[in-house]
């Protein structure tokens, strides 16, 4: 598609822009306007002043000429002053709005979008394909359409100095401009493809960043340094095409402009010397000539500025149509308090066509009690946990959660009444005190204080310099593992879920760590409907129902004495991990395979906060 027919595509985001601004676009129109007249004075005067103050001897015409053309001088100066702080300020507030409104629509799109898009990718369509815009909206649009303008009344006065020399120069300025627009076809999916580049090497180079410990940790700082050269190389090869074509327009410009001022010089001297030109004529002609050739110019520079800007918007646009979670029509149901039960009915779930993850998956949860899910990695695990967090709707039957189908819910009614705690805690570059507050932002410092508590995060936060305003670094990185698990119980207690996400929450963490956030742990899931994703079998062992998942579907079900007495699948699950804990872990004659349950000290080396919370829970 040509460059005016995607310029038809993004017009109409481009007028919703527009509109509430076109009171002060019209206001930039008449200074531009007054602008153009007033730099016009100054060439004008030079007919007079050749062919009548001096040609005439008009000495009495001296002193107005100059006072006209000091005060056009102020004018245009005054008025270009006026046109950068409107129009420029203008333009960089827009900026800004196109940036808040693009992350707003962005944080509200489905976890699918995520999964699908680099971070990097996403932050560039965030913070630079916006920045384009100024130049549709802002001073660049405004001085073409001024140069335009200008080259109108530029126009009219030369035909009327000299219609042979104007329809001259005037087709060697309506060919050029063919081959302009050839130009512009060419590049627009130059400047395109660039967008794309750079999203590309934005986000490696985050993950990179991100994961600084991992390369480091295999010495392959020379392998990213290896992957981010080629992205670069890419973006360099991608430039370079974009200035060749930018260096050849320029040079047709400046060729046309050297053609058309000497066919001027050329048959303007054969008019003086014919008597049908004065000298003072031929001045002003040609310096009116370098206001018509000079939007010739401005397109070139303007020309790839819109091209860059309109490839920008389609960008954006393409995000900005993708369809927001709440936006779903079927989401129409608010939720006020509610109990937590959760039922999954006959659920079949495809991340992709035919790749089926969960199959016929049904079971209840009712209000306030522990369901465990166990299995192999990719049995469907995470995703059942995705579907009752509601990132993901069934393929196939219902999700309830207090008999209402999840699939009809809007999401702020829910989600404000779900915790999660992860196996891989995020944490803000903040303070301890903002992470813990992230999850309810209106609480009170005393709030905040007695989630802490009950999380044991006052036992080290009181030990830094700064206690709770100390800055934890990117994604906590300048505390401990335990400490970050600690910071993210707090948050979860401080948001007083009614449903309760434990992926694994403790299993990365030393047995001392454990221990400390076993009173956090138990308070958090007391009252609540808890789901855990186990990988430690022996964590769930009072949990009121635990599900064997493999392959998608639920292939036993029950607590632990029915499910280990039963023999089955998960009998070998526990019998293998727990026989592998006490062979690593336990001294000769201290239990390990030939002790299935692992009472001969494999529990007390193993234990885990989640079962001892259960414990508690049940006093």
């Amino acid at each position: 598609m040509s460059t005016s027919g995607k310029l038809r595509v993004v017009l109409p985001d481009i007028m919703e822009l527009v509109r509430p601004r076109r009171r002060l676009l019209a206001f930039g129109l008449v200074l531009m306007v007054v602008n153009r007249v007033s730099g016009l004075v100054l060439p004008a005067s030079t007919k007079f002043l050749i062919d009548d103050v001096l040609g005439k001897h008009r000495l009495d015409m001296l002193a107005p000429l100059v006072l006209g053309v000091v005060a056009a001088t102020a004018t245009q100066g005054v008025t270009s002053y006026a046109l950068t702080q409107l129009l420029s300020k203008s333009g960089q507030r827009l900026i800004a709005e196109l940036r808040r409104k693009v992350q707003r629509h962005v944080g509200r799109l489905p976890v699918s979008y995520y999964d699908a898009n680099k971070s990097g990718t996403l932050v560039a369509r965030i913070m630079t394909d916006v920045e384009g815009v100024r130049n549709l909206i802002g001073t660049g649009l405004v001085e073409f359409v001024g140069g335009l303008m200008t080259a109108v009344i530029a126009l009219v006065v030369l035909v009327r100095i000299s219609p042979l020399m104007t329809g001259l120069a005037l087709s060697f300025v309506i060919a050029f401009s063919f081959a302009l627009k050839k130009a512009f076809t060419t590049i627009r999916p130059i400047f395109r493809e660039r967008g794309k580049i750079n999203a590309d090497v934005s986000g490696r180079l985050t993950e990179s960043l991100g994961g600084v410990r991992v390369v480091k940790g295999y010495h392959a700082e020379e392998r990213e340094e290896g992957v981010f050269a080629k992205g670069v190389e890419r973006l360099l090869n991608n430039v370079l095409q974009s200035l060749t074509a930018i260096s050849f327009m320029s040079f047709s410009a400046t060729l046309l402009l050297g053609v058309v001022g000497a066919v001027v010089m050329y048959v303007g001297a054969r008019q003086i010397a014919a008597g049908s030109l004065t000298l003072g004529g031929f001045v002003t002609y040609t310096a009116f000539l370098a206001f018509l050739v000079a939007p010739v110019f401005q397109i070139v520079g303007i020309g790839t500025q819109l091209t860059d800007a309109i490839a920008g918007m389609e960008r954006t646009r393409e995000v900005m149509s993708e369809r927001e979670e709440d936006q779903d029509p079927r989401r129409t149901v608010s939720l006020g308090q509610i109990r937590g039960e959760v039922k999954f009915e006959n659920v079949n779930f495809a991340y992709e066509a035919n790749k089926t993850v969960l199959s016929d998956f049904s079971f209840e949860s009712k209000p306030g009690t522990v369901t465990a899910l166990v299995g192999s990695s990719g049995s469907g695990k995470s995703t059942t946990i995705g579907l009752i967090a509601a990132f993901h709707v069934p393929s196939q039957g219902v999700v309830r959660v207090d008999g209402v189908d999840l699939s009809t819910v809007r999401l702020d009614s829910y989600r404000t009444q779900l915790g999660v705690v992860l196996q891989e805690t995020f944490l803000f570059d903040g303070t301890i005190r903002e992470n813990v507050a992230f999850s309810r932002p209106d609480a009170t410092e005393e709030q905040i204080m007695e989630a802490c508590r009950i999380a044991r995060v006052d036992e080290f936060a009181e030990g830094f310099e700064k206690k709770y305003d100390t800055i934890v670094g990117e994604r906590g990185v300048k505390l401990s593992g335990g400490q970050r698990q600690r910071v993210s119980i707090a948050r979860a207690i401080l948001a007083n879920p009614r449903i309760l996400i434990l992926d694994e929450a403790t299993s990365s963490l030393d047995s001392e760590s454990e221990a400390l956030i076993q009173e956090g742990l138990g308070y958090l899931m007391k009252g609540r409907t808890t789901f855990v994703i186990a990988h430690r079998l022996s964590t769930i062992r009072r949990a009121d129902n635990i599900l064997v998942v493999e392959a998608g579907r639920i292939v036993e079900r029950g607590t632990h004495e029915s499910l280990y007495a039963a023999g089955g699948r998960y009998y070998d699950l526990y019998t293998r991990q727990h026989g592998l804990e006490a062979n690593l872990f336990l001294a000769p004659g201290e239990g390990g395979a030939e002790d299935p349950e692992g009472k001969a000290g494999s529990e007390a080396r193993s234990a885990n906060a989640l079962s001892e919370a259960m414990r508690l829970i049940r006093g």
